[in-house]
């Protein structure tokens, strides 16, 4: 079976700095895959030069077996969305969720808003009376909602989801956590999630890779470190870090 995302040898330098430095990994189709590490371990950046939005350095991208060029293509944002972390910044203040849904249809030339604006609302747990709400009239994580439904209906094959729960309420957490996980089953999507936070992850990922200062440390199943077959002490210490920790293998 050919992976849903490929990565091999990914460097990003900014100026002089190497924010990632050798990082590989694939994704399987219909997968969810984490990435792991404390603040500034290059995970995010990972996810940004997936999407283009970082510079890559050295190392090829893969999306269904197609090394990608450094310049995306329409093509590819079909197939590839990204969540963002802060779902305040990234909803424009002065649109409505009706207009912040529609645009990315504009702009692919895709056809039937009105259905597929709903269905996005619909899919993601709020009803057509948000549609023509401001972001400053939502909650936190009806925001994330419709930052989720703005990546969905484009219909992408994979979503980048860069820490998207982490500017959320404890109480609100789950609830988003439980709907992409429900949404990545109902649609067969593929995942790259990005979190510090090993409880989400594992919760979420059958797989994740473990970084640290921009650089790969260890590769493992949720149920080697449910089991806790660890083999590097920053994994270790990745564990006691993040409270909380609970999964049963």
């Amino acid at each position: 079976m050919t992976d849903a995302l490929a990565i091999k040898g990914l460097a990003v330098v900014f100026d002089d700095f190497r924010a990632v430095d050798g990082v590989s990994f694939s994704v399987r189709e219909g997968e969810s895959f984490g990435l792991v590490g404390e603040s500034g371990s290059g995970k995010s950046t990972v996810l940004r030069a997936v999407a283009g939005l970082a510079p890559i350095a050295d190392g090829t991208i893969s999306i269904g077996g197609e090394t990608i060029s450094h310049a995306r293509s329409k093509s590819f944002y079909r197939r590839v969305q990204m969540v963002f972390q802060d779902p305040y910044g990234s909803l424009h203040p002065r649109h409505t969720i009706d207009r912040a849904l529609a645009e990315p249809l504009a702009v692919h030339g895709i056809g039937d808003a009105e259905r597929r604006i709903l269905k996005a609302l619909d899919e993601v747990g709020l009803g057509k009376g948000f549609r023509f709400r401001y972001p400053h009239q939502l909650s936190g994580g009806q925001r994330q909602r419709v930052a989720i439904a703005r990546a969905l209906i484009l219909e992408p094959s994979i979503l980048l989801l860069d820490e998207p729960t982490s500017a959320l309420d404890a109480s609100v957490q789950a609830e988003v956590l439980n709907l992409l996980e429900d949404i990545r089953r109902e649609r067969g999507l593929t995942y790259v999630l990005v979190s510090h936070d090993l409880a989400v992850v594992t919760h979420m990922c059958e797989r994740l890779l473990v970084m640290q200062h921009g650089r790969p440390v260890e590769l493992l199943t949720s149920a080697d470190l449910a089991a806790r077959r660890i083999e590097t002490a920053y994994t270790r210490e990745l564990m006691v870090a993040s409270e909380g920790f609970r999964r049963e293998a």
